[in-house]
């Protein structure tokens, strides 16, 4: 074998698309491409291989580089829970930075709260119920002081 099919064989396989139309869309019709953007299609493809995107850590984001923790039924209740701390007036909001108070939205965080505690009674680890419990029994402590403090 020579050695360029060496190397190629190294690298894999390379797919150069000469098609002459782009399809832009499901519901669009083909549009044809212009000679400048086949040529660069071609030209693409005879570039050294570049190295292909690492896969990104659970939680990633690619646009802010910060990595946010992964999904779970705790981090579903802590977000909740702060949203109904935001709504409160307990935490300013991370959009503007400022306390305001919605009781009506916090009622009914809390509410949803209690009815996910119902419905998964009997289906959750002990530090996921303990989190649950906890959480709701504090956040209808404070709304019923903001309440009165109305």
């Amino acid at each position: 074998m020579a050695k360029e099919e060496e190397e190629e064989q190294k690298r894999g396989f390379r797919v150069t698309d000469r098609r002459r139309f782009a399809g832009v869309g499901a519901q669009s019709r083909p549009e044809e491409r212009d000679e400048a953007e086949a040529e660069e299609q071609s030209s693409a493809s005879s570039r050294p291989e570049q190295t292909p995107p690492q896969p990104q850590a659970k939680g990633e984001t690619a646009e802010s580089g910060r990595i946010r923790p992964e999904i779970s039924f705790s981090t579903f209740i802590m977000g909740l829970s702060t949203q109904t701390l935001m709504n409160l007036g307990e935490i300013p909001s991370p959009i503007d930075g400022q306390k305001k108070q919605d009781l009506d939205a916090a009622k009914e965080l809390i509410d949803l709260l209690g009815i996910l505690r119902d419905k998964t009674a009997g289906n959750l680890d002990a530090n996921e119920q303990e989190l649950l419990d906890g959480m709701l029994c504090d956040l209808r402590m404070r709304y019923v002081e903001v309440a009165r403090r109305r």
